[in-house]
């Protein structure tokens, strides 16, 4: 018989992972391979170096993304994916309750209940943006907002995010795992200024690292260690010798990094200027996909038709997000066969 605890959650739904036959738009992959040095990691890895386990620090890798950064190793947490990393801030940094959006990432309300944290749900305006003002007097264990925001792909500007941090005494999770997308810088560096805030990164995203599982944090020093207190009451060799060797790599190559990201953004722009033509609703997006409603469908009506025509998206049923569908941005070949079955 399994726990209590356990018969209660609610376990977090991943999207759709069809073994071939569709465009698959719907998991916000990056439709490019990683930077060619990262295929070369792959080819001259030693198979004999598996037989011993990793680094549980990840020294060297955690001292690349410190220089990334512009900060301190020790300013820094890596972790097997950001979600691993955002579960054990929410169990390190929080206390009693969290405040989010009433849209936003579907994972925060399934490390509430896990962690036994109340939830503090706050309405974003109509348009989608997020109403900071609630935040500053609800009185929370701690706040998270995703900037990008997913799955409305809805921008929040920085300056915005620091006068929250600013006025309030709890700590402030920020999740970027989209800012590259946005066109504004990270707060990883400005996280330092600030002792209640933690900025959390991917690998899986402008990286095309999604299938090897590498994110983390950076805050204080104080925020760091207790992420590494939970971490190692749970598992002390969370990224593989292969994880730690390709993201190394992957963060080595800026030229590769920027040139795929301004693709990227400018198929997402010519994608979204193409469905405000067509009479679609588009949501101003800042990151690697979109948020459509279609001018006179339903989104799950959407979903079920694209499906039917062999491309894959994100329908989310609840009451704000019904009438959308949210949108990867693939190739240009992807983006056109896509808006075609939409016109």
């Amino acid at each position: 018989m399994i726990s209590k605890i356990a018969r209660s959650l609610t376990p977090y739904t991943a999207g759709e992972q069809p073994q071939g036959g569709f465009v698959k738009l719907n998991t916000n992959e990056n439709p490019y391979p990683p930077a060619p040095c990262v295929r070369e990691v792959l080819h001259s890895f030693d198979a004999k170096k598996l037989r011993l386990y990793p680094d549980p620090d990840s020294k060297a890798l955690t001292r690349a993304i410190a220089e990334f950064e512009g900060v301190a190793p020790e300013n820094v947490f890596l972790g097997n994916g950001s979600d691993e990393v955002l579960a054990f801030a929410f169990r390190a940094l929080f206390e009693d309750s969290v405040a989010y959006p009433d849209v936003t990432y579907s994972f925060y309300p399934v490390y509430c209940d896990l962690f036994g944290l109340t939830k503090k749900i706050i309405p974003l305006k109509d348009d989608f943006s997020i109403d900071f003002a609630p935040y500053k007097t609800t009185a929370a264990g701690g706040i998270v907002i995703a900037n990008p925001n997913a799955p409305t792909s809805v921008a929040a500007g920085n300056d915005a995010i620091l006068d929250l941090v600013g006025s309030v005494s709890c700590n402030v999770l920020v999740d970027e795992a989209y800012i590259d997308f946005s066109g504004q810088g990270s707060l990883a560096r400005r996280a330092l200024s600030y002792k209640n805030l933690l900025v959390v990164k991917t690998f899986s995203k402008s990286r095309s690292l999604a299938g090897l599982r590498c994110g983390y944090a950076v805050g204080s020093k104080e925020l760091i260690d207790g992420l590494n207190r939970v971490k190692n009451c749970f598992n002390s060799y969370t990224l593989s010798r292969l994880t730690q060797e390709a993201a190394l790599a992957s963060i080595s190559d800026s030229t590769y990094f920027d040139e795929k990201i301004k693709a990227i953004v400018a198929t997402r722009e010519r994608t979204a200027a193409a469905l405000k033509k067509a009479g679609h609703t588009v949501l101003p997006s800042g990151a690697n996909f979109l948020f459509v409603r279609h001018k006179s469908l339903g989104g799950e009506a959407v979903y079920k038709y694209l499906k039917e025509n062999g491309v894959l998206v994100r329908y989310f049923a609840s009451a704000r997000t019904a009438p959308f569908v949210r949108v990867t941005v693939g190739t240009d070949a992807d983006m056109e066969t896509f808006l075609k079955l939409m016109r």
